[in-house]
């Protein structure tokens, strides 16, 4: 008897979590504070970070169907937030010269020591991981962002 009332007990809780969720990160209309806002950057570039980055650092997020269902949506959101509070592509030029050539460095750091995207994230994204040639690519762009930062 003890087991079915704890049975019922775990359904009703997670039953009642479904009505707890946090607000969805989806901008409906692009940045115009986005690192790509009227820029020439070559479109595999954008495409690829796009893809790789903007679920967690951006105000876009594209959520699987299991980012419904509670509390999955919980860790889910904690992570967005954590991420954004790191980086933020889509405000990015709200940052400041010196805040700008920060995250570029640290995205170069990350990118050549291959801790973003993060393992987890790939289990469920393969979509995300970068090949060695896009990832030189894409550093090769950082450090020619940093740069065009550093003289404007």
């Amino acid at each position: 008897m003890k087991k079915y009332i704890v049975i019922i007990s775990i359904l009703v809780l997670f039953g009642l979590a479904q009505f707890i969720r946090p607000e969805r990160n989806q901008q409906t209309i692009p940045s115009r504070y986005d690192i790509f806002h009227l820029t020439d950057t070559p479109a595999q570039i954008v495409s690829s970070i796009r893809t790789a980055c903007y679920n967690c650092h951006s105000n876009s997020t594209t959520y699987p169907w299991y980012a419904s269902i509670s509390p999955v949506s919980w860790l889910i959101d904690r992570h967005i937030i954590e991420a954004k509070s790191e980086l933020n592509f889509s405000e990015w030029i709200l940052y400041s010269k010196e805040e700008q050539e920060t995250l570029l460095l640290e995205l170069i750091e990350v990118l050549e020591k291959s801790k973003m995207p993060p393992k987890p994230y790939l289990w469920l994204h393969a979509e995300a991981k970068f090949d060695q040639a896009t990832t030189d690519m894409i550093i090769h762009w950082a450090r020619d962002k940093k740069q065009q930062v550093q003289l404007n």
